[in-house]
C-alpha cells in the first residue's frame, strides 16, 4: 500500500489497473456471516444446498464486493474522495475456492459542483479465475483540481 497524488487532469479515460487474486476460503463465509447478521442457508448450510441449483454454497454478495474493493485499495489517493458507488450488481455466483480478482477502468469524467473538483467514475469489474464477471459496479470519486 502506498500513497500517490492525482488530480482530476490525471486521470485518462480507458485507463485500466489490475489487482492481484484472492482465493475465498470457507473461513470467509462464516467470518462475514459472523460480521452482518447475514446466516441464510444459501452461504453456511452445505447439505441444503446440495438441493439447491448451485449444488453448492453460495458467497455472499456483500462479502464478494467488500473483498473485491479491497483488493483495489493498494493505492491511496490523497487528492480524492469516494462519494459511493453506482449501478452495483451481483452478476454470477461464486464459491468456496473461487478466486477473484478486480480490474478498474477510468469509464467517466465531469464536472463536480464545486469548480476546484471533478468527479471521476471508475467502472470495476470482480472477474473469476475464469475469466467471468461475477460483480460489476461504479465507484465515483470526487478529485481535486491542480
Amino acid at each position: 500500500m502506498y500513497f500517490k497524488s492525482s488530480f482530476f487532469e490525471d486521470y485518462t479515460l480507458g485507463d485500466k489497473r489490475v489487482t492481484l487474486g484472492r482465493t475465498l476460503t470457507e473461513t470467509d463465509f462464516v467470518v462475514h456471516a459472523g460480521h452482518t447478521g447475514d446466516f441464510f442457508p444459501h452461504h453456511l448450510d452445505a447439505e441444503w444446498c446440495k438441493t439447491q441449483p448451485f449444488g453448492q454454497r453460495i458467497a455472499h454478495g456483500t462479502m464478494v464486493f467488500s473483498i473485491g474493493i479491497g483488493l483495489t485499495a493498494s493505492e491511496i489517493n490523497p487528492e480524492a474522495f469516494s462519494k459511493g458507488y453506482d449501478r452495483l450488481r451481483f452478476v454470477k455466483p461464486v464459491f468456496i475456492g473461487d478466486t477473484i480478482h478486480s480490474e478498474v477502468t477510468i469509464s467517466e469524467k465531469t464536472d463536480a459542483k464545486r469548480p476546484e473538483y471533478g468527479t471521476v467514475t471508475e467502472h470495476v469489474d470482480i472477474i473469476n479465475q475464469r475469466g467471468e464477471v461475477v460483480l460489476a459496479c461504479d465507484h465515483l470519486l470526487l478529485v481535486k483540481r491542480k
